[in-house]
């Protein structure tokens, strides 16, 4: 096999230097048009390719690509609705900088996440819903690489954030539904702990969920069931072990049959209420079901949840990663949420 052609042969054959090859490739107005004809000509008949992206970029210090990390699999960003939004707005927010985008799934296996992190090649990273982000965040440092996380932290400093107060978004529906009277109170979560089975589990306190985002809605749910004298051992915690309506349906199997059932929902995501919706199918009059997100869906079956922007998380997120701010505290955002009541809450019925 005859060896593959170089950059040395394409200049070889032209009568000019590497760099001048070089800068045909990359700097195309150091040439005039016709240099530049014949340099891709000799390049054609030699079968020469071009420069090596991957050398090119190390050459330069930037790559051109932002990475996204996700918590789950691959799929979940093409299936999740608000992910799918989120990523629209990151999108948006590339296209206009010219960059592009890479998405990196973290393994359940603690090793292969590590390694997804360590090798991705990327410019910065946009960390969405990565659980107890502190070991990924450290490997970004170590790799001197820029972030922005979706999870706000009071300790960020410097750190970059787009996000919500999650804790408070999630009292307000709370709120809502013990106002109409509710006390015997389900929360739905999606892996609320790691490798829990579905259905109700224990938990000592809404702290000890270990994703930022499920700890901070458990919260909130609690801090407005506890203002009405519910306690959290008074109150029935539900894991879902995945964000779809399957993991809803098998995670609340069997909680209304038994005595004193809850009498509200409240789920931590639009998808989990959804598939507590699914569920209860014609007895939905007696449950109130909350979610949260607002998804395209949600309007549909007429869910009462908390709307968020998902679109504008995204796309602040990046601009945040390829314009960062001077002022460290401008790039810690916090966006807004509104409570939207819908038909899937009611008053407690009383028998």
């Amino acid at each position: 096999m005859s060896p593959k052609p170089t950059l040395q042969d394409v200049a070889s054959a032209v009568g000019v230097s590497r760099s001048t090859v070089s800068n045909a490739y990359s700097r195309p107005d150091q040439l005039s048009s016709a240099l530049r004809a014949r340099i891709f000509e000799a390049a054609r008949q030699l079968d020469y390719p071009g420069p090596d992206p991957t050398a090119r970029s190390l050459r330069r210090g930037f790559v051109g690509t932002t990475g996204v990390l996700f918590t789950s699999k691959l799929s979940y960003a093409f299936t999740d609705p608000f992910a799918v939004r989120f990523l629209a707005g990151v999108a948006s927010a590339a296209e206009k900088r010219g960059t592009s985008l890479l998405l990196v799934p973290l393994p359940a296996e603690t090793a292969q996440a590590r390694s997804a992190v360590e090798n991705a090649s990327v410019d910065g990273f946009c960390v969405y819903c990565a659980p107890e982000e502190s070991w990924v965040l450290d490997i970004i440092r170590r790799r001197g690489l820029p972030f922005v996380t979706t999870a706000p932290r009071p300790d960020a400093g410097d750190d970059r954030y787009v996000g919500i107060d999650e804790r408070a978004a999630a009292r307000s529906v709370a709120d809502h539904v013990a106002g109409l009277g509710h006390r015997r109170v389900a929360l739905l979560g999606e892996s609320t702990l790691p490798d829990a089975p579905p259905g109700p589990l224990r938990l000592a306190g809404p702290g000890d969920a270990p994703h930022p985002t499920t700890r901070g809605r458990l919260t909130g749910f609690a801090d407005a069931l506890a203002a009405v004298g519910v306690g959290w051992t008074d109150i029935t915690v539900l894991n879902a072990t995945g964000n779809s309506r399957a993991a809803a349906a098998a995670a609340v199997a069997g909680v209304f049959t038994g005595d004193d059932p809850p009498t509200a929902v409240l789920a931590c995501s639009d998808v989990l209420a959804l598939g507590v919706l699914d569920t209860l199918g014609g007895r939905a009059a007696e449950v109130s079901v909350t979610g949260f997100d607002d998804v395209a869906d949600a309007a549909v079956a007429g869910l009462t949840t908390v709307r968020q922007p998902a679109e504008e998380k995204g796309r602040i997120a990046t601009e945040l990663l390829l314009d960062p701010p001077a002022d460290a505290a401008a790039g810690h955002v916090l966006l807004p949420t509104e409570l939207v009541v819908r038909t899937s809450t009611r008053p407690l019925q009383r028998s």
